[in-house]
């Protein structure tokens, strides 16, 4: 039997959606009357059971997920994100070439991070689009040990076993072994593919100061492609739709490196520095993150690869919502993930509330797609 898709709509639901979306494409281009399309539409999907968007309606619907991501900061340039149309492929092999493609474009032979995002086949009655299991398009490795310890990151452990149940012979087995797309085609079973290293943009994380840093052999990888939200617009959903801008040095420095979960440096960083670890009220965490951070955003500045800080972030931030204000549109955002997690009352964006109420098009979280990303979901090996 065919994989359901995991944002299925009803004839009805689906017919409101595109409604809804078509109008709302007519009139922010000022294309006119929207009723010819919407009644095209809606006898394509009587016939088939879902309808396909033009390409302009593609990217509109795109660049619009992105303005609604109400967790999303750095939504000033949403206009400039470009959409790469590959909906006509839908074989694993296909999606993992093209995704090696996206992060030689994102990086455009240089090492300046554009926005970008390449969009699969969607889902459709009886035929599901193609998934990239991987909740990036480039992912650390995490190692289960003795005792409870992982080497690498430990949020991948299950996607890892995962792959190495479908035959991945694993890395060198360091910390940031780079994990291989875990892809699963139209009617096919996931399978694994790996990432060429021409396609891998890494940074080492070197210190502005200490030259004792580099010997913690930290690094990073430079394109933050999201592989695992599907892209809905006007009810299609297009699992497979990967996407990046760039990173804000928080989320390597004060997330992925640092929180006690992942990578958990706070107290190896505060061992070398000659930090009091003994009593919280020392502050030893707090100095700690700052260096790290100060570490993230010296080491990309150096390499000459695109990233923001979160001050800066945050004026850009305001910025946006100014604009999009002062056009009669409010900006949904979650206050949680918009104050950066590194001094945040220091920012702009920390001293006001926002409407959180979501808007569509929009990247979704699917909870079989979130279960794939830890390498939990069985349903798709059927």
């Amino acid at each position: 039997m065919p994989r359901p898709a995991d944002g299925a709509l009803s004839a009805p639901a689906l017919r409101r959606a595109a409604a809804e979306f078509i109008r709302l494409h007519h009139g922010e281009t000022c294309r006119g009357d929207p009723a010819p399309r919407i009644a095209e539409v809606f006898a394509e999907i009587a016939e088939t059971g879902t309808y396909r968007h033009t390409h302009e309606e593609l990217v509109f619907g795109a660049r619009l997920a992105w303005r609604n991501a109400a967790r999303c900061i750095g939504r000033l340039y949403w206009r400039s994100l470009r959409v790469l149309d590959r909906r006509e492929l839908t074989t694993a092999e296909d999606v993992a070439a093209a995704s090696a493609d996206h992060l030689r474009e994102a990086v455009g032979g240089g090492r300046r991070i554009r926005p970008l995002i390449t969009v699969f086949a969607p889902d459709a009655p009886g035929r599901p689009g193609p998934r990239i299991w991987n909740e990036q398009l480039i992912r650390y490795a995490g190692y289960p040990g003795p005792g409870g310890r992982v080497v690498g990151d430990p949020r991948n452990v299950g996607i890892t076993a995962f792959a190495r149940g479908l035959g991945w012979p694993g890395g060198p087995g360091t910390p940031f072994d780079v994990l291989p797309l875990v892809i699963q085609g139209t009617d096919d079973k996931p399978r694994w593919f790996r990432l060429p290293p021409d396609a891998v943009l890494e940074v080492p994380i070197e210190h502005p100061e200490f030259a004792w840093w580099a010997g913690l052999e930290l690094r990073w990888h430079a394109v933050p492609a999201l592989a695992c939200m599907c892209l809905e617009i006007g009810g299609v959903c297009y699992p497979a739709a990967p996407f990046n801008g760039w990173y804000m040095g928080t989320e390597i420095g004060a997330r992925n490196l640092a929180d006690s979960d992942r990578y958990d440096l706070l107290p190896r960083v505060a061992e070398r520095l000659g930090l009091d670890t003994a009593s919280d009220r020392s502050l030893w965490k707090d100095r700690a993150l700052v260096e790290l951070n100060r570490a993230v955003l010296h080491s990309f500045d150096r390499a000459g690869v695109t990233m923001s800080d979160h001050h800066t972030e945050s004026r850009r931030f305001l910025t946006h919502l100014g604009r999009e204000e002062s056009k009669g549109r409010t900006v949904g955002a979650d206050w949680s993930w918009i104050v950066p997690p590194l001094s945040g009352s220091t920012t702009p964006v920390f001293h006001r509330t926002y409407d959180t109420v979501e808007r569509h098009p929009a990247y979704v979280h699917h909870p079989a797609a979130l279960a794939r990303t830890r390498g939990e979901s069985s349903e798709a090996l059927v």
